[in-house]
Parts: structure tokens; C-alpha cells; sequence
């Protein structure tokens, strides 16, 4: 009994300095990972520069698309789809209308607005407009009634087009001088707005891309100087058995602090740029959303942008390491 609680003390007392070997190991690959940083100035500045313009070009391409897809989100649900109907049309036949309407599956919700009350909405929109109000006055014709229409999608109209065309009944009622409007300039809008969309995805896409490529080139090369500057002390550590990892170890860290400087950088940057060009953009897209998770989830953001920099820096410092470290 006493021989057997030995032996486990003796294997609790190897594991024990097996891992506090492997933790002081660690901590000098993290020093000399750190040295390696502070030795070259130039290659040092260099580096972190294009990972920062990276992470940073990756920042804002997110939350451009995030932007976009909010604005387009919103004129989505303002956007009306307008049917108009004869003045003359009698109550009773524009409620059946707009109750077939309501049936379609693609429709969420129909507003019925009377000849008077489509007068009384064009007067409150032109209060300001001096010569429309002018020529309301002395217009004879009255207005038409009027369907709106709220869709599921307001890209997919076929079951109105449909419905208007196909009919009898609404047909002979609808207002020949007004053919159904679907969306008309807002319409447009939301379409150039949703084309934006995808092109700033696109270009976000390769700009990132393209970045991406440069910086792990550069953190490659970067690294490669460092070996080629320390190839003596690289031979000796070899010669006298050290590890494969404790050789790899410091070049993977200096490549990782790289990243982690760049995330803060950018990160940095990608938030002054948001807020200041609040006012201006607020003018144009809908950004309160993004500017609110911005601000809510920072730690989160910051927290990506340095997983983001770290895995260029382990990737391209491996990818250097094992081509001219040989290990």
C-alpha cells in the first residue's frame, strides 16, 4: 500500500513539473515573441500598418451592407402599392375590391381612401406648394378612389399585375388615366437602394480580399526577415534539441501581436469614422440600428476584429516558419 501511494505521488510530482516546464516554455515563446515585436521599428510598423487597413477596410464593408439592408428594410415597409378606381365607383363595389385584394396571399394589409379623402391627403402634402393648390382650385375632375396596398414583397407584384388583369369585375372599375401604381419612384428607390446593397457587398467582398492577400504577404515576409536575422541563433537552438514548437513558437506571437495591435487600431478608427459621419449619413440611410448594436455589443466587435487579426498572423506566420524554418 505505502509502495503503490509512492509510485502516485512520484507520477503527481512528474506531471506536476512536466507542467510547470510546459507553462515556462510558453511564457519565454510569449517574451521573445514580444522582443521579436520591438526589434525592428520600421518592419514592425509596416506590418501592423496594413493589417490595420485590413481590419479596417473589413469594419466598414460589414457595416456599410448592415446600413443598406436597414434603409432598404424600412422604405420596404413605407412603400405602398396604389390601385385607383373611378370617382364614380359606389361604396359597396370598392369594398368588395379591396376585400379580393385582402384574400391574395402576397397582400398584408389594404387601405381604402374616398375620392374626399384622397382631396383632403393632396392638400395636407401640398400645404406648402402655392401653385398646386392654386391649380386644385380651379380643376374640375375629382380625384379617383384609392386601394393601398401593402405586400409581402414588394419585388414580387404577379398576383396584383394578376388581379388587375385578369379581373372582370375590377377591371371596369379601375381608373383608366390612373393605371395601378406599383410603388412608382419609390419603387425605383428601393431597387437603386437594394443594387447598392449588392454592390457594396461585392466590393466590400473583394476589397477584403484583395487586403487580406497584401497584409499576410507582408506579415510572410516580415517574418521571413526575422528567421533570416536570427538564422544562427535558430541553428544553435536546433543543435541543441530544442523543440519544434519552442523555434515556431516566438514568430507565431510577434505575427499574433501584430493582429491584435491592428484590431484596436482599426477598430478604433472604424468608430470615430461611424459617429462623426453620423449626421450626415442619418441624412440619407437608415444607421440608428447599426449605431446602436455598434454601441451595445463594442466589446463583442473589438473582440472579432482581434480574432480576425490573430488568425491572419498565425496563418501567415506558420505558412513562413515552415517554409524556411523547415520544421
Amino acid at each position: 500500500m505505502a509502495k503503490h501511494k509512492k509510485k502516485v505521488n512520484a507520477k503527481t510530482t512528474s506531471q506536476q513539473k512536466r507542467h510547470r516546464r510546459q507553462w515556462v516554455t510558453f511564457m519565454r515563446m510569449c517574451r521573445y515573441g514580444v522582443n521579436n515585436f520591438t526589434r525592428n521599428a520600421w518592419l514592425t510598423l509596416a506590418a501592423t500598418a496594413v493589417m490595420t487597413i485590413t481590419l479596417f477596410v473589413v469594419f466598414t464593408s460589414v457595416v456599410a451592407r448592415n446600413v443598406l439592408v436597414d434603409t432598404l428594410s424600412q422604405l420596404r415597409e413605407t412603400v405602398q402599392m396604389s390601385i385607383y378606381l373611378e370617382t364614380e365607383t359606389v361604396e359597396a363595389d370598392v369594398d368588395q375590391i379591396a376585400g379580393d385584394l385582402r384574400e391574395l396571399p402576397s397582400v398584408l394589409t389594404v387601405a381604402v381612401a374616398s375620392p374626399d379623402d384622397a382631396r383632403a391627403n393632396f392638400v395636407e402634402d401640398s400645404r406648402n406648394d402655392l401653385d398646386s393648390l392654386a391649380a386644385l382650385k380651379e380643376a374640375t375632375n375629382k380625384f379617383p378612389w384609392t386601394l393601398s396596398i401593402k405586400v409581402v414583397d414588394i419585388n414580387d407584384t404577379s398576383e396584383l399585375s394578376t388581379y388587375v388583369t385578369d379581373n372582370e369585375f375590377a377591371k371596369e372599375r379601375i381608373d383608366e388615366s390612373l393605371p395601378p401604381s406599383f410603388a412608382g419612384s419609390k419603387r425605383q428607390t428601393i431597387e437603386t437602394i437594394a443594387g447598392a446593397a449588392n454592390f457594396a457587398q461585392n466590393v466590400g467582398i473583394v476589397s477584403s480580399i484583395v487586403f487580406v492577400g497584401i497584409s499576410m504577404l507582408i506579415i510572410f515576409n516580415t517574418i521571413r526577415m526575422a528567421i533570416f536575422n536570427r538564422r544562427e541563433e535558430i541553428q544553435m537552438m536546433k543543435l541543441i534539441g530544442a523543440e519544434k514548437s519552442f523555434i515556431r513558437g516566438p514568430f507565431v506571437v510577434e505575427a499574433i501581436v501584430y493582429g491584435f495591435f491592428a484590431a484596436l487600431f482599426a477598430s478604433a478608427l472604424g468608430y470615430t469614422m461611424m459617429f462623426f459621419a453620423a449626421p450626415t449619413l442619418r441624412s440619407y440611410f437608415t444607421i440608428d440600428p447599426t449605431l446602436e448594436l455598434l454601441s451595445l455589443y463594442v466589446g463583442f466587435v473589438l473582440l472579432g476584429m482581434i480574432v480576425v487579426g490573430a488568425l491572419l498572423g498565425i496563418i501567415s506566420s506558420l505558412m513562413a516558419t515552415r517554409r524556411y524554418l523547415k520544421l
